[in-house]
């Protein structure tokens, strides 16, 4: 009999089933293996994770590439349900030579059993199901670029996503597909929104008279006029909704929709290289603006227009003249390398502080009194402003001493205390009452048919209770599926990331801001006392079982104590 371990992947889990997913992947590779006398014994198998990331950045497919090298792994053997799901582009020749080094075969459905290293074919097989995974997301990619044009172009339709601030979402009927107007999904479009449509016009007036994008928010502010994100707590629910910002207001300025026309493809999503040094660590996605020259205009009216097309023209002209219009930014040749990028906080108005460079040294500067309205009166002064060479050694040496061999065990005990007092049982039993309410309404149903009710309603009614008890069912088991940690797992991981924290003074920029990051890392800067507040919040479960549910990763604890420096 041969351990074998399956690996599996489902991309986004909003449009697959992940259940469903792993269901049949699981079924290919068991039909694969069987029948040779081998046997599944565990699974990595990815939740929400494009092909396009390397099986390195996939969290369990990181975790099976890891297990390769450990003799106690627990399997002899890996197979894969779908390769196109496995490998993507060039990566199985970046990959496969782990599983070849330490000799542990893998399985493949479509070679008809484990691939051999010295066989031409199965190399050229492997390479043409990656190159053809490349080519459908590719294909996949430009068909809805297409239509999604085209739908804009020619018929108005509006694409998704929130509107606009001075419109709302109204249903426009049932979907024209009839197989999504089947599933229930309806048209939607814009229209006026009777509390925020006058700002905008207010706006764009002010703006048209001479105003600076300053002033126009200090007299929204100063007259009680909810900013957009105070006006919808869903948009944008970080911002604290204070006070109208120049960058909101601009915003607004520049966005054509105001004219009644649909508009589309003003942003684009870029995958670029992580580091031009090293390919095999795949592609980001960033979002960067299209020229205006391709962004795709409605040809007729979709909706109510709050300004005229004139006047929007007017507007970007003057923002034009201004220097303010649409300017195309030249990237940065390298990346800075932040250490402390997303995890330092301004102690005034406890927003991210930004990174900026000076003089070759790191900073970190908060400018919110630069960028929202005074009328709110905030106390905050103008900029606060922080050296990250003032702040690395201590932060470093804290740690160290944190994860010293005296303090460890008493730390994950603390951890695992507090792990238990987090741990509240109110989703589970919520879930279990919603399981026990479907098995009450089911029991009532059968009743009504063993009554003589009508067969064909009382069969709808159950297939509905049916699919919600099935529902409830899978929220319950991922919830089951996590824990606590225990003081001894935790007491593991701290000894585990000791020997990282040793080397922190030395480690690569990039690795030291990712390794702050991941284990929960917070820096709050208080420059009335002139310290910095350094706070560690590791996640305190792990997951029972080996397939990931959203892509877990194994947990970093550290103190979850506060020190300054």
């Amino acid at each position: 009999m041969i351990d074998m371990a399956f690996w599996g992947r489902c991309s986004t889990e909003d449009r697959q089933d992940p259940e469903a997913s792993r269901a049949w992947q699981l079924r290919r590779a068991r039909g694969l293996v069987e029948p040779h006398g081998g046997r599944i014994v565990t699974e990595f198998f990815d939740v929400d994770k494009s092909r396009s990331i390397p099986p390195q950045r996939r969290p369990e497919a990181a975790r099976l590439l890891a297990c390769l090298g450990d003799p106690a792994r627990g399997f002899d053997a890996v197979v894969v349900g779908e390769p196109q799901r496995a490998f993507y582009g060039n990566q199985f020749g970046l990959t496969f030579p782990l599983f070849e080094h330490y000799r542990v075969p893998l399985w493949v459905p479509e070679v008809g059993g484990p691939i051999d290293p010295a066989n031409e074919a199965h190399e050229l097989i492997m390479s043409m199901f990656g190159g053809i995974s490349k080519g459908e997301r590719n294909r996949i990619k430009v068909r809805v670029r297409t239509a999604m044009a085209a739908l804009a172009q020619t018929e108005g339709r509006f694409l998704g996503g929130r509107p606009p601030y001075g419109y709302l979402l109204v249903d426009l009927g049932p979907h024209p597909n009839p197989a999504k107007a089947a599933d229930g999904k309806r048209l939607r479009g814009l229209a006026p929104d009777p509390v925020t449509a006058e700002v905008v016009r207010r706006i764009f007036r002010e703006f048209r008279s001479g105003k600076g994008f300053w002033a126009i928010a200090e007299g929204l502010t100063r007259d009680g006029v909810p900013c957009p994100s105070a006006h919808d707590r869903e948009r944008n629910r970080h911002r604290d909704g204070a006070a109208w910002s120049k960058g909101a207001v601009r915003a607004i300025i520049i966005n054509p929709r105001y004219t009644g026309r649909q508009v589309w493809n003003k942003q684009r999503k870029d995958e670029v290289l992580i580091d031009v040094n090293d390919v095999a660590l795949g592609h980001m996605t960033r979002q960067r603006w299209n020229d205006r020259d391709g962004w795709v205009w409605s040809a007729q009216v979709t909706h109510e227009a709050l300004i005229t097309p004139e006047e929007f023209e007017q507007v970007q002209v003057i923002l034009a003249g201004r220097g303010r219009g649409p300017t195309t930014h030249k990237p940065h040749r390298t990346r800075r390398p932040y250490m402390l990028r997303g995890v330092l906080f301004c102690g005034y108005c406890e927003r991210r502080m930004q990174g900026n460079y000076n003089h070759g040294e790191c900073y970190y500067r908060c400018r919110y009194p630069a960028e929202y309205a005074l009328a709110a009166e905030v106390d905050h002064p103008k900029t606060v402003y922080l050296r990250e060479a003032d702040v690395l050694p201590p932060l470093d040496d804290w740690l160290a001493a944190e994860f010293g061999a005296g303090n460890s065990m008493e730390t994950a005990r603390v951890l695992a205390a507090q792990g238990q007092d987090r741990a509240g049982n109110a989703v589970d039993e919520a879930l279990q009452a919603r399981v026990a309410e479907c098995d009450r309404k089911l029991a009532a149903h059968r009743a009504a048919l063993e009554a003589g009710a009508d067969a064909a309603l009382v069969t709808g009614w159950m297939a509905e209770v049916q699919t919600q008890r099935a529902a409830a069912q899978a929220q319950l088991r991922r919830v089951e599926a996590r824990r606590p940690m225990t003081a001894e797992e935790i007491h593991e991981v701290l000894v585990a990331v000791r020997d990282l924290v040793k080397v922190l003074r030395e480690a690569d920029p990039a690795d030291k801001a990712d390794l702050y990051a991941r284990i929960g890392l917070r820096l709050t800067y208080r420059p009335q006392k002139r310290l910095v507040e350094a706070r560690v919040m590791p996640s305190l479960h792990v997951c029972k079982r080996r397939v990931s549910e959203g892509g877990l990763e194994p947990p970093c604890p550290l103190p979850g104590t506060s020190t300054s420096s």
